[in-house]
């Protein structure tokens, strides 16, 4: 009884206390509701809400609505969402709440990311461009200068082949330098990069030498936040000697304040060919063998060689991001992998990515704080023998269009049909005798700690590494027949390391010093150390074919094997520089740059470049003429100028350098030149930047001149001189100039329904003056029937790589080429550069779908057809197959190969690079935040009158490291493409 009794009064007493403990609970929580929508009211799900000075927080439902329980002494929530701007709103005597974002790329306040530092968008001076992640280009993106394609005014990106990672050819206004070194700098997280790739180069016997590959690979798109490009010398004159062609700085995603977030993404797709030349099939080519009274050719069989070597691709990409920390500290990570098979057999490419970033802040007032960030890659390629510059026996694609389609590709037995040594190469089999596979491990890290003197004064020292490792493995079985190779198989291995480190002091100062004066300013020193390194071996004539030639190095004679290394010079570069921007009353605007870089690269009179800019701003719209007016919302007129520099060209080059000799010993192969020097770029800017009809209508105009100096050219030495090669700086101006025109609009903006329309127009010209000396070519042609030719030359009134060609005037009466002067003269004739480049993207969102379209084109330019010239002319007929075309023409089979306008084909373009449809199904359960599902097709066609593959192409055919441009040989095609994908979060 006593028992039962005591056993009553403590159940009694647990329940007055739990009850005592939930109403405790509920007096120190109060609960908010609220609604999350953009400007045009629609309903923004997956919005994070975050309670200020906590971890906790929730996410916005399907329809924009959320919950939660706050403590009762919180005031502020946190209110973010991906391409919008974050928002604090107050919960002090509130229990229910309204938040209306405003997108990120309609506001004036927009920060956007500059040399060195942030800057205020109604700030900048210069002509900059932010791309935010929500607007990039979608599909199969490999390297992030895929994603801005076509989205900038006054940038040209060109895919110089279809093969999987293939590098790109980058230009900011235009070709400025008659070497290498036209590319922009690429700075990530303030590294900027050394603009190569760790990648071993080979060149097989007969084959030629395989293309680059694109050294921004190793970057993840799922990472980037946002790629502001700097164009003129205002906004480029701060990074100096390596400004001159413009600057892309890529902002990778930072954690943000909240309760964990994971983010899921994940797409898979197939491609096929764009576009397929048009050569003979087998009935094709007997009729022609009978036109021609040709009584050989006909092998009695059909194939088709380029088919033999296509496939369908599929590509996988999967990405998992998770973030996620409190007031004092963030944090990122994630991991990726992209799995893209080409659309030629045994080519593709595997790339890993993990990244992993942080923000911590330290002592109670926060003025200490240290950021990290490690991103570390992997990337395997399989590449295909497809070459920029092989000889008579072709590479891969080559082959295949010119395989006889009456000739079967397999014999009777299955095995692979064989012809002798310097005959057509059976393209199917050359497929799967070659193989080469490389990889690439790559790091990039930094570690940033801080301090703020003030609120307005901070200290930020930065050390950051980007280190590459490459290593290729290739190798040729011994049946191909190819002289040489054929029964005895060749291998070559080669590792390459790359390693660049960076030292950076800032001291940033920025104040709102009176009412009417703001001010921003940055100082800073900066060393950067680049190292380069490779070595390699190889062999021809193995032992057996049972083992991979790569692991039996060792097997063929010490006479059929070589071993070669290099190390490329020092080079270093330290640098002094600062900024000031100064605004008055938000209306009058200055800034002014100095950027002073000492390089090793140039020679001991020169060691140091001084690189200065000016620019002012007008706010004519806060002027008192127009601060009420309700059509013009914003209007600024921007002036700049400025001096940036290029070094990019090899280490060493003003200094003596030696070479290893054949017997041994060493000779001088680089004659020291004392007084080399940068080339210098003076840059003019002006624009106008404009916002109408409450932001309904914006964009901007923009004028530009270039003036590049001082070109960067080795010539041979003058014998007898006691070495092959030396550097000069040319006494010769390159100028571009041009206008940029950007507008932007909301053309329907309805609760239920928007529609916006984006153009970007270029109008580029580009003139080398002032130049005498001696004749410099390029544009090699390669193929059968050419040996030392050229197809461009630098000449005085012309643009950069204009094209210098016998001028064809059609065919006689025995069907042989005519030319003007009897073929004894060149003419220039064509031109490879763009004279306009457009860009349109549009985005139409009706309730819950999305359709996004973006497209590019580019007018005024020519492009060399190597192929048609070498690889399919009429004299095959007979022995290799023709470009179908060529039937019927008056031209004789004996004609000549010879290059000449004949093969100048007008390469004007318009692309659609892809289409999108996505569908926000929004939250599923409780589980699933901001869940949406959607389609891409890519390339999906092209308007052009090229007979090519692609008019948008670019094969390195260079001569003595003069660049060219605008030239196709036999390239990997152009690949169309279509995805599905869905992205969520947890």
């Amino acid at each position: 009884m006593t028992n039962l009794l005591f056993r009553k009064v403590r159940l009694l007493c647990s329940l007055l206390l739990l009850t005592a403990g939930i109403a405790s609970a509920q007096a120190q929580t109060k609960p908010i509701t609220g609604k999350v929508t953009d400007e045009s009211g629609m309903a923004i799900p997956g919005a994070s809400i975050q309670v200020k000075g906590t971890s906790s927080g929730t996410s916005t439902g399907v329809d924009g609505s959320f919950k939660l329980n706050a403590p009762s002494n919180a005031t502020t929530l946190i209110v973010s969402f991906i391409g919008y701007v974050k928002q604090e709103v107050i919960i002090t005597g509130k229990s229910e709440i309204s938040v209306t974002l405003k997108a990120e790329s309609t506001t004036l306040t927009d920060v956007v990311v500059v040399g060195y530092g942030t800057s205020r968008k109604k700030d900048l001076t210069g002509s900059v461009v932010s791309i935010k992640s929500a607007d990039f280009n979608k599909g199969i993106v490999t390297a992030p200068d895929q994603l801005i394609q076509g989205k900038v005014a006054g940038l040209m990106v060109v895919n110089n082949s279809g093969a999987p990672g293939g590098a790109t050819t980058v230009r900011i206004r235009g070709n400025s330098s008659v070497r290498t070194g036209n590319q922009p700098l690429y700075v990530v997280d303030g590294m900027p990069l050394d603009g190569r790739t760790a990648k071993p180069s080979v060149a097989a016997n007969g084959l030629g030498q395989t293309p680059d590959a694109n050294p921004l690979n190793f970057i993840n798109s799922f990472d980037i936040q946002s790629m502001d490009v700097l164009k003129d010398a205002s906004a480029t004159a701060i990074y100096g000697a390596r400004g001159a062609n413009g600057v892309v700085i890529i902002t990778t995603k930072k954690g943000v304040a909240g309760p964990p977030r994971l983010d899921v993404s994940y797409s898979a797709g197939v491609s096929k060919i764009m576009k397929k030349l048009d050569v003979l099939d087998a009935a094709g080519y007997r009729s022609a063998l009978k036109q021609y009274n040709l009584t050989s050719g006909d092998e009695g069989s059909s194939a088709d060689g380029l088919e033999s070597i296509l496939r369908t691709g599929t590509t996988q990409n999967v990405n998992v991001g998770v973030s996620g920390g409190s007031d004092n500290s963030t944090y990122r990570a994630s991991f990726g992998l992209l799995d893209q098979q080409g659309i030629v057999k045994k080519t593709g490419l595997k790339k890993y990515t993990a990244n992993l970033n942080g923000q911590y802040k330290f002592l109670d007032n926060n003025r200490l704080g240290i950021d990290y960030s490690v991103q570390a890659a992997h990337t395997t390629e399989q590449i295909a023998p497809i070459t920029n510059d092989a000889g008579f026996t072709g590479s891969l694609i080559g082959q295949a269009l010119q395989w006889n389609p009456t000739l079967a590709l397999h014999k009777p037995d299955g095995s692979f049909n064989i012809l002798g040594v310097g005959s057509a190469i059976n393209p199917e089999a050359m497929s799967a005798a070659y193989d080469d596979n490389v990889n690439i491990n790559s790091i990039l890290a930094s570690i940033s700690p801080y301090f703020k003197f003030t609120n307005d004064l901070e200290y930020r020292f930065t050390f950051s590494i980007n280190h590459q490792v490459g290593e290729r493995e290739t190798q040729i079985a011994s049946f191909i027949n190819i002289d040489q190779v054929f029964g005895n198989g060749q291998a070559y291995y080669g590792n390459n390391t790359l390693t660049s480190r960076l030292f950076t002091h800032t001291l940033n100062y920025n104040k709102q010093v009176t009412k009417a004066l703001y001010l921003s300013a940055v100082a800073g020193y900066e060393y950067q150390r680049f190292d380069y390194k490779g070595r390699s071996l190889g062999g021809l004539g193995f032992s057996t074919d049972q083992l991979k030639y790569t692991d039996i190095l060792q097997s063929p004679s010490q006479t059929n094997t070589f071993i070669t290394s290099f190390r490329n010079p020092k080079s270093e570069l330290q640098s002094y520089f600062g900024r000031a921007n100064l605004n008055f009353f938000d209306k009058y605007l200055l800034t002014a740059t100095l950027r002073a870089d000492g390089s090793s690269k140039f020679g001991t009179n020169n060691k140091y470049g001084y690189f200065p800019s000016f620019a002012a701003k007008w706010n004519l719209s806060n002027e008192a003429f127009l601060k009420d007016n309700k059509t013009i919302n914003q209007l600024a007129l921007r002036v700049g100028w400025g001096l940036t520099g290029n070094q990019e060209f090899p280490a060493g080059a003003a200094q003596e350098q030696y070479t290893v000799n054949s017997n041994g010993g060493a000779s001088l192969s680089n004659v020291a030149n004392p007084n080399l020097k940068w080339e210098s770029s003076k840059q003019l800017n002006a624009g106008v930047d404009y916002t109408f009809f409450g932001g309904r209508l914006y964009g901007s105009l923009d004028y530009f001149r270039k003036n590049t100096t001082n070109l960067l050219f080795n010539f041979p030495a003058i014998q007898p001189a006691p070495a092959s090669n030396y550097w000069i700086n040319l006494p010769a101006n390159v100028i571009n100039k041009g206008v940029e025109i950007v507008l932007r609009g909301d053309i329907i903006a309805t609760k239920n329904l928007t529609w916006n329309l984006g153009v970007n127009a270029t109008f580029l010209n580009n003139e080398l003056k002032n130049y005498d000396g001696p004749p410099v070519l390029t544009g090699s042609i390669s193929g059968q029937g050419v040996s030392n030719a050229y197809a461009q030359k630098l000449v005085n009134g012309r643009p950069l790589n204009s094209f210098y060609v016998r001028q064809f005037l059609g065919f006689d009466d025995n069907g042989q080429g005519k030319y003007t002067d009897g073929g004894n003269s060149q003419f220039f004739l064509g031109n490879p550069n763009p004279t306009t480049m457009l860009g349109i993207n549009t985005s139409v969102n009706y309730k819950q779908w999305t359709l996004g379209i973006n497209s590019h084109g580019a007018f005024g330019m020519d492009v060399y057809n190597n192929t048609a010239n070498t690889v399919l002319p009429i004299g095959n007929l007979g022995s290799r197959n023709i470009s179908a075309k060529l039937v019927g023409t008056k031209e004789s089979l004996s004609n000549p190969i010879t290059v000449s306008s004949r093969y100048l084909e007008k390469a004007d373009f318009m692309k659609l690079d892809n289409a999108t449809l996505s569908y926000n199904i929004g939250n599923i359960g409780k589980v699933i935040k901001g869940a949406s599902i959607y389609i891409t097709g890519q390339n999906l066609f092209i308007i052009t009158k090229y007979s090519g593959f692609d008019p948008e192409v670019n094969t390195d055919k260079s001569i003595n490291g003069v660049t060219s441009f605008g030239i196709e040989y036999s390239p990997y095609p152009t690949a169309r493409s279509f995805l599905a994908g869905i992205n969520f979060s947890l």
